[in-house]
């Protein structure tokens, strides 16, 4: 398993995959954090879906990490096309073949590659906690926002606590990925699918039937991410997700045990 892993880094150590990826993250994160603070006094709001994050609630000691969990949904997304698409191109590209020749237990290679591409999410997340705190602090001082709470002891652990669930929230978004890409053993399908129905069908099927966000994995993977919210409770959230997450990991290991390594 461990040949598996740096095997699969050798991939993902590769310029135009792992500079872009981590320059996406740094600007996605760098967008959310700094419209938090620019846009403070704007009546349209300044977080997402036009809600209105005030300056009072800023200067608390969980302040500093609002907006590096507001950037965890985008994120997320970025995993799930790195984990999508470096699944399903091992059967584009025709690779898995060679890859099983040398390692010839196919849940110890697709266990290796998971745990690899976790790593490279866990530096994405790395880097945007980073970007949204310096962030946080450079633009305090023009959006006038008091600072002293940030540099206590409360203000270090939500900075922990909210790394982690942004973390969790990732690695869920990234498997469900990879389960896509080993579904269609295709990116462009396994992605595009992802996104729409992730973005797009959840958000419209939440608003318009009551009580579906409950049951949605999209939105329960948002309320990981942000430690509980309206939709859900954190521990409902976990649950839930965690559900879905081991039915789909159980299919996809039969499917990857039986299935032609060929698309």
């Amino acid at each position: 398993m461990i040949r598996v892993f740096f095997a699969e880094w050798r991939k993902l150590r590769r310029p135009t995959l792992f500079l872009g990826t981590m320059g996406a993250v740094a600007g996605v994160t760098a967008l959310v954090t700094s419209l938090l603070f620019l846009l403070i006094d704007s009546a349209r709001g300044n977080a997402r879906e036009g809600q209105m994050v005030t300056r009072q609630t800023l200067e608390l000691a969980h302040g500093l990490t609002i907006g590096f969990s507001s950037s965890a949904g985008l994120l997320g997304l970025v995993a799930l096309c790195v984990f999508a698409s470096q699944t399903a191109q091992e059967y584009t590209h025709g690779t898995l073949r060679n890859l099983l020749v040398r390692q010839p237990k196919r849940l110890t290679l697709l266990l290796g590659k998971f745990l690899s591409m976790c790593s490279f999410a866990l530096v994405s997340v790395i880097v945007s906690a980073t970007v949204s705190t310096a962030l946080a602090f450079g633009l305090s001082g023009k959006a006038k926002v008091v600072t002293t709470a940030w540099t206590t002891a409360d203000a270090g652990t939500s900075l922990i606590h909210t790394f982690i669930n942004v973390f969790l929230s990732v690695i869920a978004y990234g498997t469900v990925g990879m389960i896509l890409g080993l579904v269609f053993r295709a990116p462009i399908p396994a992605i595009s699918l992802g996104v729409a129905w992730l973005l797009i069908i959840e958000n419209i099927i939440a608003a318009t039937v009551k009580n579906s966000g409950k049951w949605m994995p999209g939105q329960l993977i948002t309320t990981l991410s942000s430690g509980g919210d309206f939709t859900a409770s954190y521990s409902h959230a976990m649950w839930v997700v965690s559900a879905y997450l081991v039915v789909g990991v159980v299919v996809i290991s039969v499917l990857f045990r039986r299935r032609d390594v060929a698309n």
